[in-house]
């Protein structure tokens, strides 16, 4: 049987031909991928010729084609449109992909040969962004265990090995229960919502294949019903439900794992000789310590949290003049904080909601970036992995730039949340490609004929998921390991959220947030409240983030805790966390931390680097242009196009001449003084 996963792709661009590819290719072609890539690597590390850049680094570089092609497959449709059978091979993948990247950093000849370059690097005449990838490259081997021998590296090996296992079930069993859980709606509680709501309501009860409107765990489904759903027993039972993803006993009960996992980090990080898995995690970042953000995540949490706590008073006195008695719980806040709101703001949802569609935001997106970057869009009709994406020829001076790859829609076969990942990567050498970039989201489906409408939170989700995609397709190096995104941990978000902030430029709104069925523009009154109540409940949505990201750091200091929902309560206890917020990522749902290694210690990043992104933004206000050329050359020049070739702080002081302070952050989310 021909394997398409390992021919030569003749399809446009060498996209993937997903027509072709079915699950059983998966597991053969992996085998074979695998067994060629070490073949690959056995020929770097066992060459008689004396060991060079070129014959050992960028012969890396070049290795494991195949198995980057396979992967690259699989893993985008195992996350966004999974199945039993690709459940079943991620749960096989795991433990074996774990051991072939530990046989490739515990190969001693090849680790001799990246020493040896390592200790010779000053003789090599290396280029800049050489000389960087052999220092990632040392970093990578050693900071992998390469230098451990005997019982030490078998004993690396098994924790990896055991992490990832553990991180595949954590995603699988948040998957179930969102995917398996759902509120069947009667024709008065539907009634009571508003148009935009019933329709993606009616989508969900259709793609449950339920007679009728559904409640689902849906983000995109979920946030509004609490929003404007007056009865209260339904927002109590769905919150509940929420709340307690990961967290139901049984089979897919995520406490453990969080537990294991959160053991075997330390393990990991004491074998190298770190105090901890935060200490051994930060190093590789801009932050460096953990007491450096630390002390970020509290300069923000004092005036949210003063913030919040007078907010939950207004909100709370709401909700007795219901004739509610008792205190403001969380499925009351979003409710209440609608209503209020609407009085203060003169701001409904419902109002905004038919101005914001799927289609026009999609158009805006690309439109700024046209404007700043000279990129050009073209609709490509390709067979991809669902019939809900949508692709895109990027160009820019009709020279081809990128494929972009649009999956917008929630299902239940696609985990929760919203990525962007590159099928392939940019890079020069040793071959030179272009990058496969994807954007993917969960925005409520509408029923068949209706357009797709996004709330204001879904608008700043599709610039920021954009964001990192341009942080791709602009990216413009020699070597795939610094290619795009291949940054430290709290840089990379700086593109994404960097994006978010063209959004709010008054004329892109009033260019492209046009109604539904009238085809008119925003009117300005209702354009100015938009702006005017951006940073409305910011207290809320910092809490619930800085809450987060503080147990995250927690969980990874010190020895780690037995019983980490024990922790996560000690942790909020200590900061005063409002009773009335929940965090916004609760640790048995926790799987920016728990799904891998990724925002494990990390979380924090989006803090830090929205440090950075409203300094950032402040370079186009000083010069009073939003699409100001220079200074979108600048950040094209420095930030979007240099990926990982450099130092992070480096890139930002090139673009921006300082490192910012917090004052920027606070005064973007109405939280100075």
């Amino acid at each position: 049987m021909t394997n398409p996963l390992l021919q030569d792709w003749t399809t446009p661009f060498q996209i993937a031909p997903f027509a072709e590819i079915d699950d059983d290719h998966f597991a053969p072609a992996l085998e074979e991928a695998l067994i060629a890539h070490l073949a690959e690597i056995d020929a770097i590390a066992e060459s008689v010729e004396p060991a060079s850049f070129e014959n050992t680094i960028e012969a890396m570089e070049g290795a494991g084609e195949a198995l980057d092609k396979v992967l690259s497959v699989f893993f985008t449709i195992a996350g966004a449109d999974s199945n039993p059978k690709r459940q079943e091979l991620q749960r096989d993948f795991s433990p074996k992909l774990s051991a072939h990247s530990s046989a490739i950093y515990a190969n001693s000849a090849l680790f001799a040969r990246v020493e040896q370059l390592w200790e010779a690097r000053d003789t090599l005449d290396l280029n800049d962004e050489q000389a960087r990838v052999l220092m990632l490259t040392h970093r990578g081997f050693v900071r992998s265990g390469a230098a451990l021998t005997g019982a030490e590296e078998e004993k690396m090996t098994s924790v990896k090995s055991r992490l990832a296992v553990l991180g595949t079930e954590f995603v699988q069993n948040l998957l179930k229960d969102e995917s398996d859980w759902f509120m069947e709606l009667s024709d008065e509680a539907l009634s009571e919502l508003p148009d935009f709501v019933q329709d993606a309501a009616r989508g969900a009860g259709a793609e449950k294949e339920v007679d009728g409107a559904v409640v689902t765990l849906s983000r995109s489904l979920i946030v509004p019903f609490l929003q404007f759903s007056p009865q209260r027993d339904l927002r109590e039972k769905a919150y509940n439900a929420w709340a307690a993803r990961g967290a139901n006993g049984g089979e897919t009960d995520n406490r453990g794992i969080a537990g294991e996992t959160l053991a075997l980090r330390a393990e990991r990080a004491a074998l190298l000789g770190y105090p901890d898995f935060a200490h051994y995690k930060l190093e590789t970042e801009m932050a460096g310590k953990p007491d450096a953000v630390r002390d970020l995540l509290m300069q923000v949490w004092t005036p949210a949290k003063a913030q919040a706590n007078k907010d939950a008073a207004i909100l709370e006195e709401m909700l007795h003049a219901d004739g509610i008695t008792g205190p403001l719980e969380p499925w009351d806040w979003r409710y209440y904080s609608e209503k209020r709101r609407k009085v203060e703001h003169d701001l409904d949802e419902a109002e905004l909601k038919p101005y914001l569609q799927l289609d026009r935001m999609i158009e805006a997106s690309f439109a700024c970036s046209t404007r700043l970057f000279g990129l050009d869009f073209a609709p490509l009709d390709l067979p991809l992995y669902h019939e809900d994406c949508r692709a895109w020829e990027v160009t820019k001076d009709g020279k081809h730039i990128a494929v972009f790859i649009g999956d917008y829609f929630a299902r239940g076969s696609k985990r929760s949340g919203a990525w962007c990942s590159a099928m392939r990567a940019q890079a020069k050498k040793p071959n030179v490609q272009s990058p496969i970039v994807i954007n993917v989201c969960n925005f409520a489906k509408p029923s068949e004929g209706k357009p797709a409408l996004l709330s204001y939170d879904d608008a700043r989700t599709l610039f920021h998921e954009f964001g990192h995609a341009l942080h791709q397709m602009l990216s413009d190096v020699e070597y795939e390991s610094v290619s795009g995104t291949s940054v430290a941990r709290d840089f990379v978000e700086l593109p994404s959220q960097l994006y978010e902030h063209w959004l709010e430029v008054p004329e892109v709104l009033a260019e492209f947030a046009t109604h539904a069925e009238t085809g008119e523009a925003m009117p300005k009154a209702l354009l100015d409240k938009v702006l005017g109540a951006a940073t409305y409940d910011m207290g809320f949505a910092t809490v619930e983030y800085v809450a987060s990201a503080l147990v995250d750091l927690a969980f990874h200091e010190g020895t780690p805790p037995a019983d980490p929902m024990q922790k996560q309560a000690e942790v909020l206890a200590d900061i005063g966390m409002p009773r009335a917020i929940g965090m916004r990522h609760a640790t048995p749902q926790f799987a920016h931390v728990f799904a891998g290694d990724g925002y494990s210690s990390g979380y924090y990043s989006y803090m830090w680097s929205e440090v950075m992104d409203a300094d950032a933004f402040e370079a186009f206000e000083e010069v009073g242009d939003p699409f100001d050329s220079a200074t979108a050359k600048r950040l094209a020049d420095t930030v979007l196009s240099s990926g990982g070739s450099k130092d992070a702080t480096e890139l930002y002081m090139e673009f921006r001449g300082r490192m910012p302070g917090v004052e920027a952050l606070l005064k973007g989310r109405g939280l100075a003084a």
